[in-house]
């Protein structure tokens, strides 16, 4: 950049961008009850799953619950419905068969439909029929923190107390606010915003957030185009978004929160001209400065700007006058930005170049301690580590290891490199070297049995299951977790090997579960409910001595509608060597439409 560019760079307009989200609280809440197809993705691959074993009727992609049938054609929600009201009163199923209905939702991930669309709409402009309202508890009364669109159309406003709102509007879903959870969005939003947008970028308030686009616009092709991403962006996250940009911070918050469109520019200088028509609260006055504004009639900032400063100072405050002086530019506001907190790095630029193990070694040593000293400050732990050789000729080679659990161990760090230092080609040989801290978490003091008191020392395998997933690679270390689905196959998801899962089910499952059900032959079994007597599996016979079953599983139809007919009944069983297998049948050995009566085998117990 020439030193003409950088001077006019230097003193180019301020340009800040207000960006405002009015229905920040309610519509997280909303995002998060969204219906999903699938559970949320676990930090490890899921385990296979088979929905389709042979020519199993099971349609892949489904899931079983006891109490639910599996459709045939997409229309077998109706049919039903119409076969059970053609029944006599006498003879009609109740609700507990036949289950409550719910409806296909759209893929929360999927690009909204255009707004010509018939029956779709985005996520921002739904109306929701029943009024949902946010609850916050001040002393021992309950006042409206929130409220939707539809709610704000019935007078419910934020301030009103609990029990006036159902005084007026009887049917309305009250919920619990969760100030930290928005605050959470907010700060998340602002840290995109800091490594994406803009390098200064601060939270506005508790719904909105400050951008200053000064010598950055044109990096995402002007404001205009900005201003429609900022506003897309938020929308695909089903937040409803202004923005406006203005030369303050002060017009550019009235704007976005008062102005008539979505989407605001205003060029430098016409500041005044824009925020003119705008009511004083524009101003983020305080109450008491808004009710004196009305009691004096002035109902347009355009109507303080007339008047002299002594008399507005006297009947609005000094507070009221700095925030127009804000707004207009005559006073200063600076916005104090976020700072993201920078990677830990270290780095060792060595006299010689090193080409040997040992001296390698010798380096990564120096660098862990040097790194355990920075992260000792902040109060931090190692996860993840990434070590970068610079050779003579240029290229980099890279070394990344990881933990189970935040630690600061250099001997522990030091161990692990030593696993993998074989990677790592010198070639001429290294003269740089850097270590950067990719992953951390907050690690403090520890409490540990102790001779002293008797407890019992439990043994730390952290370290253990460090050096194993060094030797043999992190995917192939893990544990299992449960799921809430009664599928066997998707009952069950991997997890990192230090975790706890809680909440398995009661119910007996087999230690081995196969890949892919296994079709059996030669099976003779007494329908509808009597366990096999014989089976043939992978060419083996086996002759059942003891049984246990059915457990009936069906489908999940509440995630399809093709999953409301077929059944599976499992059984446990014992052969005359003392193997235990677990078994199924496709159907429940009465009506032909839950299934073709095969068996299969499934797992194997101990």
């Amino acid at each position: 950049m020439g030193r003409a560019s950088l001077s006019k760079w230097r003193h180019a307009m301020p340009r800040v961008a207000s960006l405002y989200l009015p229905h920040l609280a309610i519509e997280r809440l909303r995002r998060l009850e969204r219906p999903r197809a699938l559970p949320d993705a676990p930090a490890l691959p899921l385990l296979p799953v088979d929905d389709d074993p042979g020519t199993c009727s099971v349609p892949r992609g489904g899931g079983w619950r006891p109490g639910a049938r599996w459709a045939r054609a997409e229309d077998a929600r109706a049919v039903i419905a119409d076969e059970a009201m053609a029944l006599p009163l006498h003879q009609r199923p109740t609700m507990r068969e036949l289950g409550r209905r719910s409806e296909a939702a759209d893929h929360p991930f999927k690009r909204p439909s255009p707004s010509g669309a018939v029956g779709k709409s985005s996520p921002s402009s739904l109306v929701h029929t029943v009024p949902l309202v946010l609850a916050a508890t001040i002393g021992q009364r309950q006042i409206i923190a929130a409220a939707c669109p539809a709610a704000l159309t019935l007078g419910l406003s934020p301030g009103m107390a609990v029990t006036q709102a159902r005084a007026l509007v009887s049917d309305i879903d009250v919920r619990p606010a969760d100030p930290a959870a928005d605050a959470a969005v907010l700060d998340g939003l602002t840290m995109h915003a800091v490594r994406h947008w803009t390098p200064t970028a601060a939270p506005s308030g508790e719904d909105g957030l400050w951008l200053d686009l000064t010598g950055a616009a044109h990096l995402h092709g002007g404001e205009a185009r900005f201003c429609a991403r900022l506003v897309r962006f938020c929308q695909r996250f089903g937040y409803t978004a202004r923005v406006a940009v203005a030369g303050t911070p002060g017009a550019a918050h009235a704007l976005a929160r008062y102005g008539p469109h979505v989407v605001t520019s205003v060029p430098g200088g016409g500041e005044a001209q824009a925020i003119g028509a705008l009511p004083p609260a524009a101003l983020r006055l305080t109450p008491d400065a808004i009710t004196a504004s009305q009691r004096f009639g002035l109902d347009r900032i355009a109507d303080l700007l007339s008047l002299p400063r002594g008399p507005l100072a006297r009947r609005l405050g000094l507070a009221s006058v700095r925030r127009l002086d804000e707004a207009l530019g005559r006073v200063a506001e600076p916005i104090v930005p976020v700072v993201p907190e920078e990677t830990p790095v270290v780095l060792r630029q060595l006299l010689e170049p090193i080409g040997t193990a040992e001296a390698i070694a010798q380096v990564i040593g120096d660098l862990l301690a040097d790194m355990m000293l920075v992260l000792q400050g902040r109060g931090f732990g190692v996860r993840g580590l990434l070590l970068v050789a610079e050779r003579l000729d240029g290229s980099e080679q890279r070394l990344a290891i990881g933990t189970a659990r935040a630690t600061r161990d250099v001997a522990h760090l030091a161990r692990l490199f030593q696993l993998r230092i074989e990677h790592i080609d010198p070639g001429d040989g290294i003269e740089t070297m850097r270590l950067a801290a990719t992953r951390t978490d907050p690690l403090g003091a520890t409490v540990v049995a102790g001779d002293l008191t008797g407890e019992e020392v439990v043994p730390d395998v952290a370290t253990l299951v460090d050096q194993i997933a060094g030797r043999v690679g992190e995917a192939a270390l893990f544990t299992t977790a449960p799921v809430e689905s009664d599928v066997p196959e998707r009952a069950v998801r991997r997890a990192p090997p230090l975790a706890a899962p809680a909440g398995w089910p009661s119910w007996k499952r087999p230690v081995r579960l196969l890949l892919r059900p296994e079709m059996l032959t030669g099976v003779i079994a007494l329908l509808p409910d009597a366990p096999p007597r014989r089976f043939t599996w992978r060419g083996s016979v086996h002759s059942v001595v003891a049984g246990d079953g059915p457990e009936r599983i069906h489908g999940e139809w509440w995630l399809r509608d093709g999953e409301v007919w077929a059944v599976r009944d499992y059984f446990r069983v014992e052969d005359e060597s003392g193997a235990r297998f677990w078994l199924f049948r496709r159907g429940d050995g009465v009506d032909a439409a839950t299934g073709d009566l095969s068996w299969y085998l499934h797992g194997l117990f101990g």
